[in-house]
């Protein structure tokens, strides 16, 4: 009787920890590891596109699931994230659009954020990374432009942050905040291609926010005092945030990586068909290609890594249907082989039934996984 009492006693108490987040639960496990050594850790990774960031105002705002589904993705499930680990990626970048459900005062909806905290649960009991960020919401960040405007946003960005950094304070270093998405640049402001206008002043909106992010974490509690923050370059393009003008911004931990995006040539790997500012390729691969990308990642080499500031392409792949899939193949491996042998950690941008079945948990180009997979076991420069 007393060995039955001592037994139901310990399963209770495992029950109370678990409900507080006490005992050995690895959710809030601070490793003593420095953020290269983490983006090393990470090794190849993988988008959850079009999902949580979609956004617009012809979705219904009556449920999450609204929104989760709006671009086209079905309803995540446990099974969809335990996926992509089986495929062999180390992190997964979870995009969220956070005013999609959001109050007075741009407080996130519970729902909402219960969500995307139920899917980060699932990546992250899978053993995978995560990468959370604020992605493209709805177009707020071009009032960063207006002298007017400026405070009201910062404020906006300073809520969400804060309310983010509350949430998830106790997990572990194995979830990652990103600063923001692409949109660190404003053309009103300055123009990169005809180099008009107040470039210092684009670029030291940019690196306020960035700073004010990293201030924001750090003064919060938990395990955000250490943990692995990343970056936005200018307009994740690299040639810009390789520019002087972009700043890390001052951690006292040291613990920041840089993001930037690739899909360079534009004409390759976005454009679907020929537009007013280019025309559509079909083909990747010539001698002058390859150079361009080996002179794009040795430059976030040379810039960054190499001086202890590990980078992450946060995205880069090759979309549309006028290109083959074994040219599509072809630059995604390259761009992947590039980045992972200088140092980098790539991630694959992916959005429902594109690169990965999410009905089924698979790739649907094994050859393309292989191939991806097969550059982790290469020796990094």
């Amino acid at each position: 009787m007393f060995k039955k009492k001592i037994v139901l006693a310990v399963l209770i108490f495992a029950f109370i920890a678990g409900m507080c987040g006490c005992g050995s639960d690895k959710k809030g496990e601070m490793r003593d590891m420095s953020v290269a050594e983490t983006v090393n850790d990470m090794g190849l990774g993988i988008n959850l596109g079009n999902t949580f960031e979609s956004c617009g105002n012809w979705i219904s705002g009556s449920s999450v699931s609204n929104y989760e589904t709006g671009w086209g993705s079905p309803v995540i499930t446990e099974a969809m994230i335990q996926g992509y680990k089986d495929c062999g990626f180390g992190v997964l970048r979870v995009p969220v659009a956070w005013s999609n459900m959001m109050g007075e005062d741009y407080t996130i909806n519970q729902d909402y954020l219960a969500r995307v905290k139920q899917v980060i649960d699932w990546a992250l009991e899978s053993d995978l990374y995560v990468i959370m960020n604020i992605h493209w919401d709805g177009g707020w960040f071009e009032r960063f432009a207006k002298d007017e405007d400026r405070d009201e946003c910062f404020y906006k960005y300073e809520r969400i942050w804060t309310q983010l950094t509350g949430e998830f304070k106790n997990y572990s270093d194995k979830l990652m905040f990103e600063s923001l998405n692409e949109e660190g640049g404003w053309w009103q402001i300055w123009d990169r291609y005809s180099n008009e206008g107040d470039k210092e002043k684009s670029y030291g909106i940019l690196n306020d926010i960035n700073q004010k992010f990293v201030d924001i974490v750090r003064d919060s509690s938990g395990n955000n005092k250490k943990r692995h923050l990343l970056i936005a370059g200018y307009n994740t393009d690299v040639e810009l945030t390789c520019d002087e003008a972009f700043k890390v911004p001052d951690d006292p931990v040291g613990r920041c990586a840089v993001s930037v995006h690739y899909y360079t040539p534009s004409t390759f790997a976005i454009l679907e068909r020929d537009a007013d500012w280019g025309k559509a390729r079909t083909e990747w691969g010539s001698d002058e290609d390859v150079a361009e990308l080996e002179k794009n990642m040795d430059m976030l080499k040379s810039t960054f890594t190499d001086k202890g500031i590990p980078v992450i392409i946060g995205e880069y792949s090759a979309c549309g249907n006028n290109k083959s899939q074994e040219m599509k193949r072809k630059y995604i491996t390259s761009v992947c082989n590039a980045a992972y042998t200088r140092g980098m950690c790539p991630v694959l941008w992916d959005v429902s039934d594109d690169h990965y079945n999410r009905m089924t948990a698979e790739f649907k180009d094994p050859e393309l996984l292989k191939e991806l997979m097969d550059i982790k076991n290469l020796e990094r420069k």
